[in-house]
């Protein structure tokens, strides 16, 4: 195929799922990763592999993606979108829901990153884009855990901008505001819940869709090689937080 392989983590539902049918409307051959492959099954999509693949789980993230690589070629694009969101007040949130998001949000961009990157440095060429967050450059109230686990994403994807920019491969991250996903749906606890769409109200963050994250996306990536569009931050244009 004269276009390259492109794999999506957290395919099966919110940007992940909208990158993956934005890609499959330009005909590329694709790999998606989730816990939930028969979500990522009815998509339907021509030339694509889904696999039922946890990102903590180094081994066989790898060996989807050489499957995958068997078939297609060699990894073109790496999204980084696999992702949880527990909020919480630092005081009294359980410790192993800020486990679940580092090991999840952090680890699980790190073994993917490490996964594709010596392939694409042989080559020079290839692109990391790592989904991290508004949360991941400002604060938020009981965003504790979720801000260091994106903080942490937006600072190891400039390091490894650093280390991969002499071999001409792009390691960009895209920041989210608040967009309506299932990613909220991860959070126990309800106040906290309420209080968040209570506030995304106020601000009237409430137009911006996942799609539009999705087609952005897609721009940074087909942008020429020598573009690197190193940070996006979007959101609702109401936003102002």
């Amino acid at each position: 195929m004269s276009k390259r392989l492109i794999v999506i983590t957290g395919a099966s539902s919110g940007f992940g799922m909208e990158v993956a049918k934005e890609f499959a409307k330009e005909g590329y051959p694709m790999l998606l990763l989730a816990r939930r492959v028969e979500k990522m099954e009815a998509l339907n999509l021509p030339n694509t592999i889904c696999e039922q693949v946890d990102v903590t789980d180094k081994n066989a993230f790898e060996k989807a993606v050489r499957k995958a690589e068997e078939k297609y070629g060699k990894t073109d694009l790496l999204l980084n979108n696999a992702g949880v969101m527990l909020l919480g007040d630092i005081a009294t949130q359980d410790a192993n829901e800020w486990k679940k998001m580092l090991d999840v949000n952090v680890m699980g961009v790190m073994y993917g990153m490490q996964i594709v990157m010596n392939d694409m440095k042989e080559r020079k060429s290839g692109t990391i884009i790592n989904l991290s967050s508004i949360a991941g450059v400002q604060p938020f109230g009981n965003h504790g855990a979720y801000c260091a686990s994106k903080f942490g994403v937006t600072g190891l994807t400039r390091v490894a901008r650093g280390e991969l920019s002499a071999h001409n491969v792009r390691v960009l991250s895209i920041m989210p505001g608040a967009v309506t996903t299932e990613l909220l749906g991860h959070t126990t606890d309800s106040n906290i819940i309420d209080g968040y769409n209570e506030w995304k109200e106020n601000v009237g963050a409430v137009n911006i869709t996942a799609n539009d994250v999705a087609k952005t996306i897609k721009f940074m990536y087909q942008l020429p090689q020598s573009v690197s569009l190193r940070e996006v931050i979007i959101s609702d244009t109401m936003q102002d937080a």
